[in-house]
């Protein structure tokens, strides 16, 4: 075993951080926490990581997502998420594509990763992520944020969980209502990359057919049935 990865174990056994190696994951959204997602995944040591975003970074931006930083305005999210990367662990492979994410091109995407994150911040583009991540059969961690309140679910292909989650809402989410703070970010993407992690090893009670609310606000969470 690699130095790099010894304080993993025995949180996770030595055969499911070599496993952990052997895996792909998708990141669409490299912002407030895609950011942190990546982050989290790539210093894990998931093997192959695919970081998607069309958007550059602005001045607002630099309170809350981590790859933020002056030099860094207007260049590339997913560039420069994928310039972290080999930074923090240059072992593993790493796509990154500037584009938005659509039905022009979710397919060649997609295809073949073992799980999908949702780290957008549009309702209407979440809902068409699920959609097609049922298509190709492939699970889906979902998360959202708006000021001090998160929320975390994961998707398997027929659950059409967020169908349930935004019944009835319009295409646009309260974030920009609320704010985004960043230690909101950094605490819905841990409970995401957690997914990820029980998602790829098999292991834990995973956030299916449930939502995890998370209210820093007030120091409460709640997990509920859907």
């Amino acid at each position: 075993m690699e130095e790099r990865y010894r304080r993993n174990i025995e949180a996770i056994s030595e055969e499911e951080n070599a496993a952990l190696f052997e895996k792909k994951v998708c990141i669409i959204g490299c912002g407030g926490l895609g950011g942190y997602i990546i982050e989290i995944l790539a210093r894990i040591g998931v093997g192959s990581l695919i970081v998607v975003d069309g958007d550059v970074f602005e001045e607002s931006n630099l309170n809350r997502q981590l790859y933020s930083k002056m030099e860094l305005l207007g260049k590339s999210k997913a560039e420069s998420a994928y310039e972290r990367i080999l930074e923090i662990n240059p072992e593993i492979k790493v796509k990154y594509i500037y584009d938005f994410f659509d039905e022009s091109n979710y397919a060649k995407i997609i295809n073949n990763s073992d799980v999908v994150v949702d780290a957008l911040d549009n309702i209407k583009t979440k809902k068409f992520l699920q959609k097609v991540c049922e298509e190709l059969d492939i699970p889906l961690v979902h998360g959202a944020i708006g000021g001090w309140y998160g929320q975390v679910a994961t998707v398997l292909p027929g659950d059409k969980t967020l169908d349930i989650i935004y019944k009835g809402k319009e295409d646009k989410g309260v974030e920009k209502i609320l704010g985004n703070l960043p230690f909101t970010a950094s605490c819905t993407a841990s409970y995401q990359s957690s997914e990820v992690i029980k998602l790829l090893i098999k292991r834990g009670d995973l956030l299916r057919k449930k939502i995890l609310f998370i209210d820093m606000l007030n120091n409460e969470s709640e997990i509920i049935n859907l």
